[in-house]
Parts: C-alpha cells; sequence; structure tokens
C-alpha cells in the first residue's frame, strides 16, 4: 500500500509571529507559515503563525521520523517549553506547541516512500511507538501530539 508520512513539531500563535519565535528561540524553523482570517474587511488579520521542523524523510517509521525531530530540539528543550508555555497561557488554545502526526494511505499520486533495507520489522512503516522520552519531551513541553490519517484512494463513479 502507497504510504506517505511525516511529522513536525510546531510553536503556533495568533499574535506571536514566527520570525519573533525564531528569535526568542535562537533555532531557525525548516518551514513557517501565517494562516490567515477568512475575513478581509475591516483587515486581514493572521488567525495563526507556525513555527516547523519538520522530517519529511521516506522509508523512515513515524517514530524514527518523530526521533530526528526531537533530536533537534532536545537541546532546546527549556527554551522551547518556556515559549510553549507562554504562548498557551497568552492565548489558550490558539497557542501552544503540537506534535503533528501526517500519514496519507493509498496515495498513488506521490512517490511512494521506499522500503528500508533490513529485517521485516525495519521494513513495516505502518507500526510505530512512543517511548519514554518523547512522552517526557511532549510535557515538559505542554505539547499536544495530533495524528492525522487519510485513506486517498481514488474514488470513482458507481463505488
Amino acid at each position: 500500500m502507497p504510504l506517505r508520512q511525516y511529522v513536525y513539531f510546531a510553536l503556533f500563535s495568533q499574535h506571536t509571529s514566527a520570525a519573533e519565535m525564531t528569535a526568542l528561540l535562537g533555532i531557525e524553523p525548516d518551514e513557517v507559515s501565517v494562516r490567515g482570517s477568512r475575513f478581509t474587511e475591516p483587515a486581514v488579520v493572521p488567525v495563526s503563525h507556525s513555527w516547523k521542523i519538520v522530517c519529511r524523510e521516506p522509508g523512515l517509521r513515524v517514530d524514527e521520523q518523530i526521533g530526528r525531530v526531537l533530536d533537534r530540539l532536545r537541546p532546546h528543550t527549556a527554551r522551547v517549553a518556556e515559549l510553549a508555555g507562554r504562548l498557551a497561557a497568552e492565548e489558550h488554545e490558539h497557542g501552544g506547541a503540537v506534535l503533528e502526526v501526517v500519514r496519507c494511505f493509498n496515495d498513488t499520486d506521490q512517490e511512494q516512500q521506499p522500503r528500508q533495507q533490513g529485517t521485516p520489522e525495519d521494513s513495516n512503516l505502518f507500526g510505530w511507538h512512543l517511548d519514554r522520552d518523547v512522552l517526557d519531551f511532549l510535557t515538559a513541553t505542554g505539547a499536544a501530539l495530533d495524528i492525522d490519517e487519510y485513506d486517498m484512494t481514488p474514488y470513482e463513479d458507481g463505488d
């Protein structure tokens, strides 16, 4: 079954821009985004700013991708936790931190991820787990865990 998956750790805020987050953390993000309001009058006001560290490396299980992201963030846990806590306190559900897992099954429009070499267990991209270190990091930073899984099987008339 074709599978495309990636993970990212994000800090998000309605008011603090990704550039401000970068300055506070001293860590350059892999990606930033600004999602605008649905309303343009009297002016477009961003609904959310995001600062992200991402792993899209194919052939890795989700837990391995998470490991790559957290290996980069762990040396900065105290600063990440302080900023995530501040964003959450100032903005309640509109600010904070999230570890996002995105998985697209039957994604035939994308290049299929190559299987890893090694034992049969190493080549199974479908199973994954969170170890104590990951849970400790999520706890320290107050991050939510969000998992999005999509069945990308094309719809055909008559189905």
